[in-house]
């Protein structure tokens, strides 16, 4: 896979957790860099710890499904995205209130960070099936909700809830596009 794609793939993965920075940035009243830092960091190293948690997990079962692992990539990351366009969908229907004096607190941060994950989990798995430096990936993935983090507070911050949705559902296009692209590919209906 080449860094354009995975870089896509970090960006689709990290809208979740861009949204939830946002939301974070929302209920400080005054911007707090320090706890926006932290936040990007939980965000950053769960969502790269959680490809590799996948990766290694299918490497050990690769045998049984490498004749099928273009479409579980694309299944992967077909329900991945759509659940990202889904919540995002349903969000925009809801109204959220903004908390009166902000505090960060780790468990409730450790929590955000394993819900905002857990599809990273999956596409580890699906890294494996293709093959995928998954280092490079993971570093990739990492950085990018990292930044993307940091700047989902710093606007959350600054500009409110308006940016919420729209990136959770530019989020979920992306993926459910790369899983097309991988099952086009496999299938020989494209080459890259």
């Amino acid at each position: 896979m080449a860094f354009l794609e995975i870089l896509l793939i970090g960006i689709g993965l990290s809208m979740d957790a861009f949204a939830v920075a946002v939301s974070k940035g929302l209920s400080m009243r005054k911007i707090d860099y320090k706890a926006g830092l932290i936040i990007a960091l939980f965000f950053g190293i769960f969502q790269a710890g959680m490809p590799l948690i996948g990766y290694y997990a299918a490497v050990r079962f690769e045998r049984y499904i490498t004749v099928v692992d273009h479409w579980i990539a694309f299944g992967l990351l077909l329900f991945i995205g759509g659940k990202a366009i889904f919540e995002a969908v349903k969000d925009l229907k809801s109204e959220e209130k903004i908390e009166e004096e902000f505090r960060l607190k780790i468990g409730e941060l450790i929590i955000l960070a394993i819900a905002t994950s857990i599809d990273a989990l999956a596409v580890g798995i699906s890294f494996a099936f293709l093959k995928v430096s998954i280092w490079k990936s993971v570093t990739i993935i990492g950085i990018t909700t990292l930044i993307l983090s940091f700047i989902g507070v710093l606007i959350g911050n600054r500009f409110g809830a308006k940016f919420k949705a729209k990136a959770e559902i530019a989020g979920g296009i992306i993926l459910i596009l790369i899983g097309l692209k991988i099952l086009l590919e496999h299938l020989g209906v494209i080459q890259f």
